[in-house]
């Protein structure tokens, strides 16, 4: 029988000014929902590699990441899940590049923080920004 692990993976969180960067999600689990730019952790690559990586395949900006902010455990429902993912969401900071939706975002956009409440969110998506953009969890 095989052994299940958690996934880790990771967010690329990104604020600016009043705003974050978001993406809608295009597949399962959270599709339609809109998050952070992110996904897996390569073997063998760092956590900042990660994020800034899944920021460039999925809105084709470019970032330089700064620091781990939080983790979140995303663990499906029911006495047995069929995921659970470990999200290390990192801060980055914008060097280049215009949002546009590739891989598997259907959506790419800046976000003010004061719309957050107007969007289907994944889970945690709104503290987490707040927290990237000073305001604490």
């Amino acid at each position: 029988m095989a052994v299940l692990r958690p996934v880790p993976a990771v967010l690329a969180v990104m604020p600016r000014g009043s705003e974050v960067l978001l993406v809608q999600r295009r597949n399962p689990p959270d599709a339609g929902f809109w998050g952070f730019p992110g996904g897996k952790v390569d073997f063998g690559e760092t956590l900042h590699a990660a994020a800034e990586r899944e920021l460039r395949e999925e809105t084709g900006v470019t970032a330089r990441a700064l620091r781990v902010l939080t983790a979140l455990d995303v663990i499906g429902p029911g006495p047995a899940p069929d995921h659970h993912f470990v999200l290390i969401a990192v801060l980055c900071e914008w060097q280049a590049g215009a949002p546009l939706a590739a891989d598997d975002a259907q959506d790419a956009r800046w976000v003010a923080l004061s719309d957050l409440e107007d969007l289907t969110l994944s889970k945690d998506v709104a503290e987490v920004a707040r927290l990237a953009a000073g305001g604490g969890l």
